[in-house]
């Protein structure tokens, strides 16, 4: 299995199956790959004729210093999981320099409101980071479809909005949250979990779905009150927001409507590592 770690060479390959007709297909990474991963690889295989996966952990993503430190790295093991699924993946694994080229700055994007929203709330400039890489993956292996997972939802309409107003040739497919036996959001993140913290985060998705049932009759407050009452019996997390928005603007919902669909969104910190899910309401 072929691993580029620089994008001249990359191009080179994919330049030349594109002259023969191949269909590209492109799932970014940041790596320490899991299941939910491979299935968009698996999706984006069954799609495409030829599959990019990126491993590339983005420094301009991080709104915290420490977290760029702890994110796992797990390259070779990544690769190993990529080759049982295919051998029709191309593995782009490049650095920090032939990303940035010197230069390690997010650029600025305006998407429509999106990026003020939840997660842009507590994470200062994280949206353009991933714009930022995101984009110039695009721009380097020039896609015809994209595969991103459902649990960052916000990143997704946010991806979806930066190639709309950009006019990018790409189409974005979003794919279903993959969860662990429990219910836990399959997460990179989930590797720095202790046993006892994996298992009782199962209760951040009992709770999203009691919130689902609820929104049938419940009023959004409402459901909000209930949520931080459930989590706050629970010594082992944190809440750090819930919000019931409009699954297209992610606005926080003011009053419901019939033509209207919603989705609701949780962060809760175990310790110092953070957990976030949603889920479609309607």
């Amino acid at each position: 299995m072929p691993i580029f770690k620089d994008k001249k060479s990359l191009q080179k390959v994919i330049h030349a199956y594109k002259s023969k007709g191949s269909k590209i297909g492109l799932v970014p990474t940041m790596g320490a790959l899991h299941e939910a991963h491979l299935c968009l690889v698996r999706e984006a295989l069954n799609d495409n004729d030829w599959v990019v996966v990126s491993i590339f952990v983005n420094p301009t993503q991080f709104d915290k210093k420490e977290d760029l430190e702890n994110y796992p790295q797990t390259l070779e093991q990544d690769v190993a999981l990529l080759k049982e699924v295919s051998q029709d993946i191309l593995v782009f694994a490049p650095s920090v320099e032939d990303m940035y080229e010197g230069n390690t700055v997010a650029e600025h994007f305006d998407f429509g409101g999106l990026e003020h929203e939840m997660e842009g709330k507590f994470r200062t400039g994280h949206f353009d980071g991933v714009g930022t890489i995101v984009k110039r993956l695009f721009e380097i292996v020039e896609p015809d479809v994209a595969y991103f997972g459902k649990k960052d939802y916000q990143q997704l309409r946010i991806i979806e909005k930066m190639v709309e107003k950009h006019q990018i040739p790409v189409l974005i497919k979003g794919c279903e949250i993959h969860r662990e036996p429990n219910g836990l959001a399959m997460s990179s993140r989930n590797m720095r979990l202790t046993p006892d913290q994996r298992e009782k985060a199962s209760v951040i998705y009992k709770i999203l779905n009691t919130a689902k049932e609820k929104f049938g009759t419940k009023s959004a407050n409402k459901i909000a009150e209930w949520v931080e009452k459930q989590l706050a019996k629970h010594a082992m997390f944190q809440l750090e927001y819930f919000t019931i928005a409009d699954s297209e603007t992610l606005k926080p919902i003011q009053r419901k409507s019939k033509n209207k669909h919603y989705r609701a969104f949780i962060a809760v910190y175990a310790d110092k590592i953070r957990l976030i899910d949603n889920i479609a309401l309607n």
